[in-house]
Order: structure tokens, then sequence, then C-alpha cells
């Protein structure tokens, strides 16, 4: 009998994000992006009544950073930067890691920049560490293999 070779599905929970230029620790959480092709419906007037569906506009949802609030603020100061009028757009890579952090896949993205910022609330009565978060919009994505 042949012996077969299982592969089972990645985790999630080990990843690295670069990001030109910033050295951020680690993230608690990376919010992957969707990716869209729009669908444009055509029809000329003497085709049956059945339309054409050709494909349009490719569109990417925004990725979300999440990490445990600390000393670092180069997070904050790329934020900072779209406030004050200057967008700086940086590329970033989002990589999967497996056993012996060894990297199983990686999402290259263009020209990303922040459009959101926020910071959990504070509860006094509260436990957990209190979360940053980073919205960024980008111009795509491709999975470098």
């Amino acid at each position: 009998m042949p012996t077969v070779t299982r592969k089972d599905p990645y985790g999630n929970f080990n990843f690295e994000v670069e990001i030109d230029g910033i050295t951020q620790a680690g993230f608690a959480e990376v919010v992957m992006p969707e990716a869209s092709v729009q669908v444009i419906q055509y029809r000329e007037g003497n085709e049956p009544n059945t339309v054409r569906k050709l494909p349009g506009l490719v569109s990417y949802g925004n990725i979300i950073l999440k990490w445990g609030c600390s000393e670092s603020t180069e997070l904050y100061e790329w934020w900072k930067t779209v406030v004050d009028g200057h967008v700086a757009r940086k590329n970033m890579s989002i990589i999967l890691l497996v056993e012996g952090r060894n990297k199983a896949k990686r999402w290259n993205v263009r020209n990303a920049w922040p459009v959101r910022y926020s910071i959990d609330a504070l509860d006094a009565k509260g436990k957990d560490a209190l979360i940053e978060s980073l919205e960024i919009a980008h111009e795509g994505f491709e999975l470098d293999t």
C-alpha cells in the first residue's frame, strides 16, 4: 500500500509583518484584506435577453494591524504624517510562518498608507493588554510564491 503524505492546513497564529522603514515588534492580529473584481454587465440590442459579464476594476479591502501598546510610536508617527497632509506610502509584507519560523507564504502589499488609528478603551477593572490598531489602505497585494 503506498504511503500518502498528509498535508495539513497552516495555522493562523505565527506571522510577521514587514513595513519599509518601520521596525515595530510583534503584532497580535492582522486582518487580511479582501480582493474583488467588479462585474460589468453588457448587452447589445440585437443579442438575446442574456447579458454578458465582463471583468471591471479590481478593488482591495484595507488591512488592519493590531498590537499591544508599548513605548514604540513608529506606527503612530506614520499615521501622523497622513494627518499632517503628507501621505507616506510604503510597501509591506505579511509573512505566514510554520514550524521553525520558516516562511510558508508571503503577501507583498503595494503603496500602503494608514487611514485609521485607534486604541482600546481604558478600563480600571480590566486585566487585558491595551491594544492599538492601524487600518491601512493600499493599491493591491500579490502572493509571492
